[in-house]
């Protein structure tokens, strides 16, 4: 395998003196610089004067033990590729040897070439940690800490500048966006700026609670209202007295919660279950969702007096495929949290790295980001992440081109944006006057006057050389399905949408999401919904 290995300096570390000649001559052979010390004192103090990339390591030495060196080495430089060697590879010391830091562990007697090759790959890995340190630098200030929502796109101001016009005043405020985009952190930015800041904050999660629950969840219930109600209970809106309650999912609750929650936003007023007393409370409202509220009015699922009452004010976050560009950032942020958490240094990434990230289309946004940025950290090998320690499949996305099926975006695409359909002829659309011609090669194409009217002379074309415009495809599904009686269209069409991306995937649920555009959650809803098997 060949690798630039130029500057790059071995220091082996065995009390085993033909080992350690045996390593240096087969080293020294491949142009490496090589030193060597008889037990790990000797080798820390070589380690501060000579200052290798790479480090053999023996696990049991007289005196200080490999693990021992190991974890002072990694003190004094976090960016050492150090290979621990042993003559027993048990799962103790694979375990030991990858907690405290080391980049691989070798089982002796050596082979020569596995020797070689493992050299080679923590060379390698070391000349793209100090490229991935040059190109770092810290992309926050201590200020940007403090709130936990971390943005400066143009959409993440808009929703700064709306929580500081409404933090102060006493205004009921949805907040709408996706799963996993932050809509408690906004609420507790809120709360934080708010007059009740040193009141009581109560959140709670309307889709964990059964229906059964809610109401005594929220408004408490008296001894004996139903079975197993052995005394009396406070409900949140009493305990909240005076501060903020935060109403997740609130898309989720029942009508007959929905019917209570009204009457505490008009009158300030409570019940408990199985009690006929009425409670005054004072107190403010917050709420969230990733539904679509004006569909589930209009479905008759959410009460229409309701959603006025709550969307006052609303704050809608955006997904993290709609601010890309606050990705560096966040995963500033979230490293800087991880070293505070840990007490240790924070971890950097490499440019290519964070440019893999910056194409995946995270249908999980910041919640997935983080999750995916505390994996990688805790894998690396040194101090900085690096593309081998990302999770295979936003590898291979990142490596792999964007088709319009993979496009999660693609809803916003210009409605004349063609795609082909394999095998089908399709007339034109509706009033238009232009015919297709047919070539002798059985190929159509969009005539003149179709290109005039304002077609977009860019089409895809499929292995017969079909072509249809977005447009005519919409059409002609419409007229088909209208045809066939069918009153369910929109549920028909996202049917068999959700079949065929899941079909394109292999039935996984991360990639078909992505392919959709939608979040894990909704799609796992929607296969439920429509009783898909894979």
């Amino acid at each position: 395998m060949a690798v630039d290995v130029k500057g790059a300096s071995i220091l082996i570390i065995d009390d085993d003196a033909e080992i350690r000649y045996s390593l240096q001559r087969v080293l020294s052979a491949r142009n490496f610089r090589v030193a060597t010390a008889a037990n790990g004192k000797e080798g820390i103090r070589l380690v501060e004067s000579e200052r290798p990339n790479i480090i053999f390591l023996d696990n049991r030495m007289e005196g200080m033990s490999g693990i021992e060196t190991l974890q002072h080495l990694r003190d004094l430089d976090g960016d050492l590729m150090i290979i621990l060697m042993t003559a027993f590879g048990t799962t103790q010391t694979a375990i030991e040897a990858m907690k405290f830091g080391a980049f691989d562990y070798i089982v002796k007697p050596f082979d020569v070439s596995k020797v070689l090759k493992l050299t080679e790959d923590a060379a390698r890995a070391h000349g793209e940690l100090l490229r991935a340190q040059g190109d770092y630098t810290p992309l926050l200030d201590s200020e940007d800490y403090k709130e936990g929502i971390v943005g400066s796109s143009e959409a993440m101001r808009e929703v700064f500048k709306t929580i500081g016009k409404v933090a102060a005043s006493e205004v009921t405020v949805m907040i709408t966006g996706e799963s996993g985009t932050g809509k408690e952190l906004v609420t507790r930015c809120l709360v934080q700026h708010s007059h009740r800041s040193d009141r009581p904050f109560m959140a709670v999660n309307s889709a964990a609670i059964p229906d059964n629950l809610i109401e005594s969840e929220l408004f408490g219930h008296e001894k004996g209202a139903f079975t197993g109600a052995t005394a009396q209970r406070l409900g949140k809106f009493e305990l909240c007295d005076g501060g903020t309650i935060f109403l997740d999912e609130i898309g989720d609750m029942s009508l007959s919660t929905q019917t209570k929650i009204l009457r505490v936003l008009q009158e300030g007023e409570i019940q408990r279950v199985g009690g006929s007393r009425i409670i005054k409370v004072d107190v403010r409202l917050l709420a969230a969702t990733n539904q679509d509220l004006e569909r589930l009015v209009a479905e008759k699922k959410f009460r229409e007096d309701l959603y006025y009452r709550l969307n006052v004010v609303r704050i809608r976050l955006p997904s993290l495929r709609e601010r890309a560009e606050d990705i560096p950032q966040l995963i500033d942020y979230i490293l800087q949290r991880m070293a505070k958490e840990r007490r240790g240094r924070p971890r950097k990434i490499s440019s290519k790295a964070l440019s893999m990230l910056e194409k995946y289309k995270w249908p999980g946004n910041v919640r997935e980001l983080e999750n995916v940025v505390y994996r990688s950290a805790v894998i690396a090998r040194g101090d900085t992440i690096l593309p081998q320690d990302l999770p295979h499949e936003i590898r291979t996305v990142s490596d792999a081109p964007l088709s319009p099926e993979a496009d999660t975006d693609a809803g916003h695409r210009a409605e004349n944006e063609n795609y082909a359909i394999p095998g089908k002829q399709v007339a034109p659309a509706e009033g238009s006057s232009a015919e297709p011609e047919v070539h002798s090669k059985g190929r159509r194409r969009a005539s003149a006057a179709s290109r005039e009217a304002g077609s977009d002379p860019a089409q895809t074309e499929d292995s017969e050389g079909m072509k249809i415009g977005l447009k005519d495809l919409y059409t002609l599904i419409y007229k088909k399905i209208r045809r066939e009686h069918d009153r369910n269209i929109l549920q028909v069409m996202e049917k068999e949408m959700i079949r065929r991306a899941l079909r394109e995937t292999g039935g996984n649920q991360v990639k078909t999401s992505g392919i959709l555009g939608i979040t894990r959650a909704t799609l796992r809803k929607r296969i439920y919904q429509h009783s898909l098997r894979f």
